[in-house]
């Protein structure tokens, strides 16, 4: 005899152990090792979920556990909506051979009712959920990712062969906040490399010049621009609102003083150069590791070439 959708739930039923909101509140305020895992689908997700869990849509369960879950012995309770559909999906996640699985009865509707906290992501937009579509099927990114690279604000010191496509990639992956600290124009003899700049913007400041192409890109991103050399007198004050340094300098003395004021108010530096074929990137995080001084302790003597 054919199985009903109610045969297939008693047999989860019976196989599958249910546990209560509260069990599950109980067991995180202890610290327990315990993986939440939502199994809701994206736009559910989106109008909230509880901090810390795990969201794999239903239909990608078999799909994508092994990624998130790579040891069968972990201790995963599984939630829905209500506590019925999220039976039959640790019913699968036993099938596939995970040991430890249990089922929150009620869901998080129940869990909201009982007064536990939710968290909801960033809401983007429909014009961004498409935008940044493809970021959403990466794991290490997703939508809570995203929604951190949009409030993010980087400083990019240098919109010349560096700081061009550095520019570039991070407007196009929707960064919110972009800052370009550089007191140049654009120069003819600078196109055949930064990427940033067109024909008819020579002359233009590259401050101005980059904004217009960062805005024409993504009109999500914000672009500071400073058309300014960056100076004793000005670093700590143009580093202090943002969360990463870009360093894409073109001269030692600007390097060793994006290093020191970094040092000095705690914010990681992306270093970046190149010479001809030849080029090399850092990420400094002192005082995690070295900064740039610990690798060079001595600046490069007058006429040394950088980038």
């Amino acid at each position: 005899m054919p199985h009903t959708s109610h045969d297939f739930l008693d047999e989860a039923r019976r196989a599958i152990p249910e546990v209560s909101v509260e069990a599950v509140a109980a067991r995180r305020m202890q610290g327990d090792e315990m993986v939440l895992l939502d199994v809701r689908e994206k736009d559910e997700v989106r109008a909230g979920y509880i901090e810390g869990a795990v969201t794999i849509p239903r239909g990608f369960l078999e799909f994508q556990a092994a990624a998130h879950l790579p040891q069968t012995d972990t201790d995963v309770v599984v939630y829905r909506a209500s506590g019925a559909r999220s039976l039959l999906a640790a019913q699968v996640l036993r099938a596939m051979g995970y040991a430890r699985v249990a089922s929150m009865a009620g869901g998080i509707t129940r869990w909201q009712a009982a007064g536990y906290p939710i968290v909801r992501d960033r809401q983007l937009s429909a014009e961004q959920l498409e935008r940044y579509s493809r970021h959403f099927l990466l794991r290490q990114i997703g939508e809570q990712g995203q929604g951190k690279l949009l409030d993010a604000k980087v400083l990019l010191v240098g919109a010349g062969g560096l700081g061009s496509p550095a520019a570039l990639y991070l407007a196009a992956a929707g960064v919110g906040t972009v800052g370009i600290v550089d007191a140049d124009v654009v120069d003819r003899s600078n196109l055949q490399r930064q990427v940033l700049h067109t024909t008819d913007r020579v002359g233009m400041p590259k401050t101005a010049s980059a904004a217009l192409a960062l805005h024409a890109l993504n009109p999500d991103v914000q672009v500071r621009a400073y058309p300014e050399r960056l100076t004793v007198d000005n670093v700590m004050a143009l580093f202090q609102d943002y969360d990463v340094i870009v360093d894409g300098s073109d001269n030692f003395p600007t390097r060793y003083l994006v290093n020191d004021a970094a040092v000095l108010i705690g914010k990681p530096v992306v270093h970046g150069s190149i010479f001809q074929f030849e080029g090399q990137v850092s990420v400094f995080t002192p005082p995690a590791g070295p900064c740039y001084r610990c690798l060079y302790p001595t600046p490069a003597g007058p006429g040394a070439v950088v980038q």
